[in-house]
């Protein structure tokens, strides 16, 4: 599993960091999340700035996306040209958007009249852009999944966990994040949210070549 975490200028760095940080969980199975963006270098919200791992055409071959948020993600909704580099296919990837970036998935034509989950303030921008909100942390149809809050990055790792491996796989990498004394709860609460979507199959794109699972 190759995965593309869609990093831009004024990214939260909850949603691109938690993510690919429980995403690389899986390394040992060869998973890889990379910070994904438009340019070498993007700078968050915060004023830290990174180099990208990957450019954004490395979102159309990866195996799964994930869509995180920012204070410029108005701007970047109105900004055609860089829209039309992002191509995605539901139908053979794994796509996750997280607050303000459900309004990227929705200009992009991914959620039509499907509810989705964002964060609060991002509500009012998604409702006009004609997606019916729902008030929940993360909901998936098929292939396409939202979630809203800052930290529901951990539910987005963890259905493409589930999807692409198990939701064996996805518990141990949560279990690992999670606080110590709390590592049970924690897990139990993020698969409870992930797991009534887990009943589509496996994903097209899953690879009958994957290496086995090396002791973590």
């Amino acid at each position: 599993m190759q995965i593309a975490v869609l990093t831009f200028d004024g990214f939260n760095e909850l949603d691109s960091f938690v993510a690919s940080g429980i995403l690389n969980r899986m390394k040992s199975r060869g998973w890889a999340a990379h910070i994904t963006s438009p340019s070498p270098q993007v700078t968050s919200m915060n004023g830290v700035t990174i180099t990208r791992q990957k450019p954004l055409e490395f979102a159309a071959e990866a195996d799964a996306v994930l869509l995180g948020s920012g204070v410029l993600t108005r701007e970047i909704a109105r900004d055609d040209a860089l829209l039309s580099r992002i191509r995605l296919d539901p139908r053979r990837q794994l796509i996750g958007a997280q607050c303000s970036g459900t309004l990227l998935l929705a200009k992009l034509g991914l959620i039509g009249d499907l509810p989705a989950c964002t964060d609060l303030t991002t509500r009012p921008w998604v409702i006009e852009a004609g997606v019916r909100v729902v008030d929940r942390p993360f909901i998936a149809h098929g292939n396409v999944a939202t979630a809203g809050g800052c930290l529901a990055s951990q539910y987005l790792a963890a259905w493409v966990i589930a999807r692409g491996g198990s939701p064996e796989d996805a518990a141990e990498a949560l279990h690992y994040v999670a606080p110590v004394g709390e590592k049970e709860a924690c897990v139990e609460r993020a698969m409870a949210a992930v797991m009534p979507y887990l009943k589509d199959g496996e994903p097209a794109h899953r690879r009958a070549s994957a290496p086995a699972v090396a002791p973590r």
